[in-house]
């Protein structure tokens, strides 16, 4: 036992020694990660099929409003994302490819959970001039909340009557041959 204790002290003055040393490289910026693809492990689930579009309302940075239960008649791919989360930035580019394939067959909304709203939301979408995206934001946080996931991102395909069809809780390659083939496959095309 007299031997564990000057053991505990050599262990611990070297942990404190290690943690006064300063990283080489500064930390990558979670706005840096566009190109990464690894972080991409969202998976289609069809748990939720049939589930209407919450009619929620969610406001662009101007302060207009989009309640989501009006955009029935189209199908609609509704993306909840935020500034601070990796997978999210780095599926953003791909979601506006995707609308850009997609054109008026389905409508892509992302919705910030940022709980600062524009004053993230909007220096975000200048920096990365989305040809295809809107800025909504959900001031409340409500569909995180009516969706049930606690995970960002997470997208959720519904069809023109406004009824679920699949969703994905992480992030997905959202621009590739696969996610528009299960997208136009799961609304009937």
């Amino acid at each position: 036992m007299s031997f564990r204790l000057p053991l505990v002290l050599l262990g611990l003055s070297f942990t404190l020694a290690a943690c006064d040393r300063t990283a080489e490289d500064k930390a990558q910026q979670q706005q840096d990660l566009s190109g990464e693809k690894a972080v991409l492990s969202g998976e289609i689930d069809s748990a939720f099929a049939g589930t209407l579009l919450p009619a929620v309302n969610v406001v662009d940075p101007a302060g207009r409003e989009l309640n989501l239960g009006a955009v029935q008649g189209q199908p609609v791919l509704v993306n909840l994302w935020a500034t601070w989360c990796a997978p999210c930035v780095v599926e953003m580019p791909m979601l506006d490819n995707l609308a850009d394939e997609l054109g008026d067959d389905v409508r892509v909304l992302t919705v910030s959970q940022d709980l600062r709203g524009a004053e993230l939301v909007e220096p975000f979408f200048a920096k990365y001039q989305f040809r295809n995206l809107e800025p909504w934001i959900d001031p409340q946080n409500e569909l995180g909340f009516a969706f049930g996931s606690g995970t960002l991102p997470v997208t959720i395909l519904y069809d023109a009557s406004g009824q679920e069809v699949f969703r994905v809780s992480g992030g997905y390659e959202w621009d590739s041959e696969e996610a528009i083939a299960q997208i136009r496959e799961g609304l009937g095309e």
